[in-house]
């Protein structure tokens, strides 16, 4: 982090040369200034994430092109002539389209071939075009599920993957050797097209994307009533076309959209914070289902990674966790395999540390494997590639994240909402055909294998003094060893030490006495600390008052 005199100095080289934010600089508080130049916005696996505005730690053309021309000399010092090729997308979000033009320029500059989408896209549109088009690495400019000030950089590899912990060490690293006024290289796109530098990704990619997501389903020409009434909102994002085109080949027509968030909208006017993990996002949604009597309720976030939906249960409609969703999902999967003999020899199921432990006992229940790792999808796709690399792609039966993320097949190496959105309504429409709703077969999977709660619950805290507080609490828990409250820790694991053969990672992971769990993990692309619940009971009233008391030792942040 810079000190004050850093601070000023920096501040005024941007009041020099950024001449575009003239009004936004002159106009700064001090505050505002400390908050804008304390440092250079964070690179890291995730890429970058930050505020909308002129700063070296906010998103802006210049730090868009500084983190471009980074990854450029990365990518010119770590592979051959002959791989310089880049996919490039961008979602919804304010500037995306003009981060993504500047990205290309950069990287045509630097001699490599850019193919970008023509029109906005999902994220995992993007991870799919890499590995299709044999690219090196792939960009999209998105900020997730992040509110409307904020945007993003996400950066894959080879693989599709998002990048490894040392790929992002690297590319931080040349990143960090330029000036970011003077040591950048553009030339306009249409120069970049005349040197063959530039192209646009043709609708035949986009075509073999959806091609994939639908060879995913598990019916095997079994006969369901796919006349179920789906309402679906895109949340102002990048899921509408393809969301509801996968949906009306795979035979899905009673669809609603959700009008005021059908237009792809940056400013998210019905919904400022576009998460379908957070019920106002889905309070429109729920609207619509109950005007036109729906049985299902869609949503993805604006780059169309994550998928939270709500189902009619009684006269009323309970939405699902992300959680809640992966079991109905890895269940059915399993069920539908099995049932049809199309279950591998060695089957593997992929979830994150913080995701329900109750997955495993399903997994098993079914002969299939259950493998571990970090919190972040990329993980989940690192696992997805190592079994290709092992010529057992075809063991991977599906893996998914609490955080609304879920994955059926390896055609990408990220979460993919349109997927997701199509298994859930298949699954959906099965259990329909057979007079079953969602909730009664998840209620029917807790009686089997265990009743538990999952819960995440998060603090935020701004600026520099928010990130020394959140280093604080980390700090302060690294220290706890005796209970949260009335219950007991038996045992604590920190994975900043790298255990199980995992990456090191800043997360720390309670084991209480009954069989519970508490994780604690700052955020990586938010100013947010994050507290993870896996509480066990024997029944959901149970759950519900142990959550409370656990979530009490919370309360003075």
């Amino acid at each position: 982090m810079r000190v004050l005199e850093e601070i000023k100095k920096e501040y005024s080289l941007w009041i020099e040369h950024a001449t575009e934010f003239k009004t936004e600089l002159d106009t700064m508080t001090s505050d505002n200034v400390e908050d804008c130049f304390y440092r250079d916005l964070s690179f890291g696996t995730g890429g970058l994430r930050g505020i909308l505005g002129p700063g070296t730690n906010r998103i802006n053309v210049y730090t868009v092109a500084k983190t471009s021309q980074g990854l450029a000399n990365y990518i010119r010092n770590n592979f051959p002539s002959t791989e310089w090729r880049v996919a490039l997308g961008y979602d919804s979000r304010i500037n995306s389209e003009l981060f993504s033009k500047t990205a290309a320029e950069v990287f045509a500059a630097s001699g490599i071939k850019v193919f970008s989408y023509p029109e906005l896209m999902p994220v995992p549109c993007v991870s799919y075009a890499v590995r299709k088009l044999k690219c090196c690495a792939g960009v999209m400019i998105t900020a997730s599920h992040n509110p409307a000030k904020y945007n993003g950089y996400k950066v894959y590899g080879s693989d599709g993957c998002q990048i490894t912990t040392d790929a992002a060490k690297e590319i931080s690293a040349e990143i960090e050797k330029l000036n970011i006024f003077n040591d950048i290289l553009k030339i306009s796109l249409k120069q970049a097209m005349s040197d063959g530098l530039f192209e646009y990704i043709e609708n035949n990619v986009c075509d073999s994307f959806v091609r994939e997501i639908l060879d995913q389903s598990v019916l095997y020409d079994e006969t369901v009533n796919k006349n179920v009434s789906i309402v679906f909102t895109p949340l102002n994002g990048t899921g509408l076309k393809p969301v509801t085109r996968v949906l009306k080949e795979a035979g899905f027509s009673n669809v609603t959209v959700v009008k005021e968030q059908e237009i792809p909208d940056g400013n998210f006017p019905t919904c400022p914070y576009p998460n379908p993990e957070i019920r106002d996002a889905m309070e429109l949604g729920l609207r619509y289902c109950s005007k036109v009597n729906a049985d299902i309720l869609i949503a993805t976030d604006p780059d169309c990674d994550r998928c939270g939906i709500a189902v009619k249960n009684g006269n009323n409609y309970q939405l699902l966790s992300g959680n809640e969703v992966g079991l109905l999902l890895l269940d059915f999967i399993c069920m539908q395999k099995t049932r049809y003999g199309k279950m591998p020899e060695r089957p593997v199921f992929v979830k994150t540390i913080v995701t329900v432990d109750l997955a495993e006992k399903i997994a098993r229940a079914y002969g299939v494997e259950t493998i571990n790792v970090l919190t972040g999808f990329k993980f989940i796709g690192e696992v997805i590639g190592t079994l290709e690399e092992e010529g057992r792609e075809k063991d991977y039966i599906c893996g998914f994240e609490e955080s609304y993320g879920y994955l059926t097949g390896t055609y990408v190496r990220d979460k993919d909402g349109v997927n997701a959105a199509f298994m859930i309504c298949e699954m959906f429409a099965y259990y329909k055909t057979r007079g079953i709703g969602l909730v009664q077969k998840l209620e029917e999977l807790y009686r089997k294998h265990g009743f538990c709660l999952n819960s995440l619950h998060s603090y935020e805290f701004y600026g520099s003094a928010g990130m020394k507080k959140i280093q604080s609490i980390m700090s302060e828990f690294r220290h706890k060893s005796d209970s949260f409250g009335e219950f007991k820790i038996a045992s604590v694991i920190d994975y900043i030490q790298g255990i199980n053969g995992l990456p090191k990672s800043d997360v720390l992971q309670f084991n209480l006495e009954d069989g519970s769990k508490v994780f604690v993990r700052p955020s990586g692309t938010e100013p947010k600390i994050k507290f993870y619940l896996s509480i066990l009971g024997n029944n959901q009233e149970e759950l519900l008052v142990k959550e409370k008391l656990v979530l009490s030792n919370f309360e003075y942040f």
